[in-house]
């Protein structure tokens, strides 16, 4: 441990009001809790006593009434939960949000998540090894074994794409979080580090949560996360490499002053946490960190000149009422006029900022596109009715906890993602692996629709790509499902365009203006436009089969809107695993054809349609449609049209052969 600050000084703080100093007491140098209620325009009034008895007397009166309510009623309710299937489409909202006690990305009260799982899940499935190994991806990242959560602090440097991760070494459940370390030339091949941090210090004794990179302009790294204390307390630390020169870095040190920041007052001990990358402005870095007040998210703003005394900014970046506790906060620029990845403190004309929260009640991450204002250090939206939680998610899918970095190497935004699991607590003790992450994506600003992003599979995956089949011209009738004959349909990719009759399109008279993903019948329905797709991880007769498929409806306003889903609910005859419609409307301009980009790889599937405007991840386990007994399909259940599928390429992909570092080797 160090006493001074490992990195150079860059920017000297000129004022030490509302400083936080790591020696001083938890108390000094907070902010009161009315500032931060009156950060999200709530002004606390004083209390009048004139009517204490009659409140007191009718309130009396409502207390019994609704204790008697709720006694008669509870037993209904729970029975009523309890017996959704797993198939259910829903969106619940298992934890409570209102409870100081909840944990994000996995415990509540030392309970696994998987305590959480759709109902249905502890009907026991007779699960094989044989089933259970071909699982395990081939191309994505994930561990050797055990549990995995978070992406944290990805970054380049020194010719090595870096990936942190929150991991358990020791069980396939969630708990002894530590950071796993890995690292890649190309973000597809990793080689596995040994660890980078445990939880060995009071202030990260329960967890080595999530954190952030930030590279200063010195070639220096500060390393900024969240520690779970031996009191359960969310705190903020430092750390940073030990040896510079290391383009491994495999060592860190950990700040000897940590904890940098506490939960100011106001904030519950538990409702803070994950710092994002710093960004610079007006002299000063600025960090971001998630939390809520009551039912209200936020966003929290530090300012910083060293990275070890920290500032309270007196506005909040941001706050949205109802979406709950913010987690894994993410804020960076996006360029409107190029296809190039902007650094993270860049700001100016041409540019729009991204803020993007996931949400603990629903575990769904959702990004809006808006205008920062480096003056007040406030960011508001494009769109209000697209704000962040009610509006757009990174996907539709099984997706959380994500985190952008900016490559410089290739001028990019990348964009990491957790994939976790629906299946049963001992399934997958059984198969000792939990959690992986999404292939990167490289994120750009849809310079087109001007409302959202584009998500698209890094072009590095490419390599990956081997024996190429490709169909064109093909007419799937109404009602029709067509094989295709490509052999071995575990790990694909497939490229997909599909096109409808325009002038049927134009003169439909058939509305469908409630239809919705998630709450309609799937790939089973039918209407006169859809849907239409390709059933990916299916066995010949059907029993198994998950289906990624475009919709057309009508909206209240007799436009026509598209929709791509996912349908979940015959992808396993596992009665211990959640079977979910996912999905959501995707923008498709008037010159565009109906275009999807699927990413198989065993039990994981990633959709993109209309180059990525709308991406839909799947965690499906087949019990039957595995090895040679996968097949892919395409098809069209729509009840008149017929769907010419103009171009269609498939490709086997082959494996990113993940592996141990070579320390004995010279492979640079």
């Amino acid at each position: 441990m160090v006493d001074t600050n490992p990195l150079l000084i860059l920017y000297p703080s000129s004022s030490q009001d509302h400083i936080y100093h790591p020696s001083t007491s938890q108390n000094d140098h907070q902010y009161s809790s009315s500032s931060i209620y009156e950060k999200i325009g709530w002004i606390k009034r004083p209390f009048n006593k004139k009517p204490l008895l009659l409140y007191t007397t009718f309130g009396a009166i409502f207390f019994f009434i609704v204790i008697f309510c709720v006694t008669y009623n509870m037993n209904d309710e729970y029975y009523n939960i309890m017996m959704m299937t797993s198939s259910t489409p829903a969106d619940p909202m298992i934890i409570d949000t209102n409870s100081p006690e909840t944990v994000g990305r996995g415990v509540r009260e030392g309970v696994s998540e998987k305590s959480f799982r759709l109902p249905g899940a502890d009907l026991a499935f007779p699960w094989t090894n044989y089933m259970l190994a071909w699982q395990r991806t081939a191309y994505h990242f994930q561990p050797p074994n055990n549990w995995m959560n978070d992406p944290d602090g990805p970054l380049f440097y020194k010719g090595w794409y870096h990936l942190f991760y929150q991991w358990n070494p020791d069980s396939a459940v969630w708990g002894n979080i530590t950071w796993g370390h890995a690292v890649s030339t190309d973000l597809i091949h990793w080689l596995y580090l040994p660890l980078a941090m445990v939880p060995d210090q009071w202030y990260d004794f329960n967890g080595v949560w999530t954190g952030s990179a930030t590279l200063l302009p010195n070639g220096s790294i500060v390393m900024i996360y969240t520690g779970s204390t031996d009191k359960a307390v969310q705190v903020q630390n430092v750390a940073f490499p030990a040896n510079l020169s290391d383009p491994l870095l495999l060592h860190w040190v950990k700040y000897s002053g940590n904890p940098v920041l506490r939960p100011p007052q106001g904030i519950q001990s538990k409702d803070f946490r994950d710092p994002t990358t710093a960004w610079f402005v007006n002299g000063k870095w600025r960090l971001a960190i998630g939390s809520k007040v009551n039912t209200t998210g936020i966003a929290l703003v530090y300012e910083t000149a060293d990275f070890l005394e920290y500032k309270l900014l007196d506005r909040l970046l941001h706050a949205v009422p109802t979406t709950g506790m913010w987690e894994c906060v993410d804020f960076y620029p996006v360029s409107t006029t190029g296809d190039k990845g902007l650094d993270t403190s860049v700001n100016g004309p041409g540019v729009k900022h991204v803020l993007k929260a996931s949400l603990d009640d629903n575990k769904h991450d959702y990004y809006a596109i808006g205008t920062y204002d480096s003056e007040s250090d406030s960011w508001t939206p494009d769109d209000p009715e697209l704000d962040v939680g009610i509006g757009i998610r990174y996907d539709y899918g099984k997706y959380y906890a994500s985190k952008t970095f900016y490559d410089p190497k290739k001028e990019r935004r990348v964009l990491w993602g957790w994939i976790g699991e629906t299946d049963s607590e001992n399934a997958d003790i059984k198969k000792d692996w939990a959690g992986l992450q999404s292939i990167p994506r490289e994120v750009v600003f849809d310079t087109k629709t001007k409302s959202n992003l584009i998500q698209w599979p890094v072009g590095e995956v490419e390599s990956l790509r081997m024996a190429k089949k490709e169909f064109n011209e093909l007419e799937i009738k109404a009602g029709s499902v067509l094989p295709l004959e490509i052999g071995n349909a575990t790990q694909l990719d497939i490229v997909a365009e599909f096109e409808v009759d325009s002038n049927a399109l134009e003169r439909t008279m058939e509305a469908d203006v409630l239809y919705n993903c998630s709450t309609s019948d799937g790939a089973a329905g039918r209407g006169v436009f859809g849907p239409f797709g390709l059933l990916v991880l299916a066995d010949n007769g059907h029993s198994e089969q998950t289906a990624i498929y475009f919709y057309v409806a009508k909206g209240t306003d007799g436009n026509l809107k598209t929709f791509f889903c996912t349908d979940q609910s015959r992808s396993s005859l596992a009665n211990d695993v959640g079977k979910q419609i996912y999905g959501s409307i995707v923008p498709v301009l008037n010159d565009e054809k109906f275009a999807v980009r699927i990413l198989v790889d065993h039990s994981i599937v990633e959709a993109f349609a209309q180059g990525g405007r709308t991406c839909i991840t799947s965690r499906v386990y087949p019990t039957k449609a595995i090895y040679g007994e996968a097949k892919l399909f395409v098809f069209n259940n729509a009840t008149e049209t017929s769907v010419k599928v103009t171009s269609l390429q498939i490709w086997q992909m082959n494996s990113a052969f993940i592996q141990w570092y070579p320390f004995d080797k010279d492979i640079e």
